[in-house]
């Protein structure tokens, strides 16, 4: 029988890649940084992709691989999100990390060590536009003994003064057949059962977000035991059943709105979180059949569109979720979308 899980790290720590070549996926990033590497002469560098595909993850084992255990702690300043990030912090404690001059280039057990510092600026999408303004000069005036290493989702919200001073890294989403074989790695390293289809789902509800999938798949082995099914992690992971969704889709297609009331209801009454709905309401009307014109699916988004800016900003679930059943009827029904 499979032993059950004892271990309380969270595995996302536990199966992190220690060293650049074992990121997955991104061979055009991992071919050049393993090549930068051999050098030990880095330029500043811009990691952006989505969530879950090893940004952050190569940026700590380039630091570690560089510098090794000993000298990690003395050469390398890590900053995300949570971390005070102002335009105080980029003035103070940026800089003066920044400014502290290091030892000549040598090797320490049998690590590089080259003679500059590392700064980790993770999340920097966050960081304001006058935080990242003040960082320019620092980058440029300390450039000979400090590299840094910026880590977003969106490189729009880089601005394009410290992006061009970067050499940028685009991750890509990782695909079903990579997700999977790092999934089935962890089963097996972990003495659990997850079927094809428990695998396919844990593919699916992950959308390309390693770290998603393996956080659920650690909830479902503590939840569950070692055999897992696919019900079982979509329990763990919120998502909501299909099923939920595909009857207040054809509640709407009825055009009656007293039924689609009627599912808006059952919805709220579940506790369904309506972001998560509208984003699978989404992929069924982008994969619906011909008896629904591109037309109509056009007007279906834009009103889901507005309803997910409404509900970030804070308003009401139910209202928004009769909104989208109500502009969805008069889609489908060729109304005219104005009162």
């Amino acid at each position: 029988m499979a032993r059950v899980v004892e271990s309380t790290q969270p595995w996302v720590e536990k199966y992190r890649p220690r060293q650049v070549k074992d990121v997955a996926h991104q061979e055009e990033v991992v071919r050049v940084l393993t090549n930068t590497l051999e050098t030990a002469n880095c330029p500043h560098m811009l990691f952006y992709g989505p969530p879950g595909t090893g940004k952050t993850t190569t940026a700590l084992a380039i630091a570690h691989q560089l510098f090794g255990p000993e000298l990690y702690k003395s050469r390398v300043l890590e900053l995300n999100a949570s971390d005070d990030r102002g335009i105080n912090v980029v003035r103070t404690k940026i800089k003066d990390f920044a400014a502290v001059a290091v030892g000549s280039n040598y090797r320490q057990g049998g690590y590089p060590c080259p003679s500059f510092k590392i700064i980790i600026l993770d999340e920097a999408d966050s960081m304001t536009e006058d935080a990242q303004n003040a960082l320019r000069r620092t980058m440029e005036t300390y450039s000979k003994v400090t590299r840094f290493f910026f880590i977003c989702n969106y490189i729009s919200r880089i601005i394009e003064p410290l992006a061009s001073r970067c050499a940028k890294f685009r991750f890509k989403p990782l695909s079903e057949e990579v997700m999977s074989n790092r999934i089935l790695h962890i089963c097996n390293e972990e003495g659990l059962n997850l079927g094809g289809e428990g695998l396919s789902t844990l593919s699916s509800i992950s959308q390309g977000d390693l770290r998603r999938a393996i956080t659920y798949l650690q909830s479902g082995a503590r939840l569950f035991g070692s055999t897992i099914t696919s019900r079982d992690l979509l329990d763990v992971s919120g998502v909501v059943p299909l099923e939920v969704v595909e009857r207040f889709f054809t509640a709407c297609k009825s055009g009656d709105f007293d039924i689609a009331n009627k599912e808006v209801d059952n919805i709220v009454a579940e506790g369904y979180p309506a972001s998560q709905i509208t984003n699978q309401l989404f992929d069924i009307v982008v994969e619906a059949g011909d008896d629904i014109t591109d037309n109509q699916k056009a007007k279906i988004c834009k009103c889901l569109a507005e309803t997910d800016k409404r509900l970030v900003d804070g308003a009401d679930e139910y209202l928004q979720l009769l909104d989208v059943a109500s502009n969805t009827i008069r889609a489908l029904s060729e109304m005219a979308q104005d009162f």
